[in-house]
């Protein structure tokens, strides 16, 4: 009776299926409870469409668009300012087209075109001051 002897351990080949791409390895978990009612509605869900419940909430997640985050309460506060600027400024716009005779004081003409300087540079993202 013969024993047949391995190959060295470098020179054995792998079994299984190769290896994919790097990037596309789901390495990270996320830990997400949900009630049993909720593990319900996600399986069922996740059967109507062929996936696993990880896969679909993957899908939804990354797929679809979220709300808007909340207005900060600064911002509405800016947003409030600028309205009675706006406001303001229509009614003396409205009255000058009437003909009549409109004074405006030059601290409140510049104000506002500070207002709106900022406005348009906080707009694109440009912040700060002109």
């Amino acid at each position: 009776m013969m024993l047949e002897t391995l190959p060295p351990l470098s020179r054995r080949r792998k079994g299984g299926r190769p290896k994919g791409d790097p990037a596309a390895v789901r390495a990270i978990t996320l830990g997400v409870r949900v009630s049993p009612s909720e593990y319900a509605a996600l399986k069922d869900k996740a059967a109507h469409m062929g996936v696993t419940p990880a896969q679909w909430l993957r899908q939804a997640a990354l797929s679809r668009r979220l709300p808007s985050p909340p207005v900060p309460a600064i911002n509405r506060a800016a947003y409030a300012e600028l309205a009675r600027l706006s406001a303001n400024l229509n009614q003396l716009a409205w009255h000058a087209n009437l003909g009549e005779s409109v004074q405006v004081d030059a601290d409140l003409l510049h104000r506002l075109a500070s207002e709106v300087r900022q406005l348009r540079l906080a707009l694109i993202g440009a912040g700060g001051q002109p």
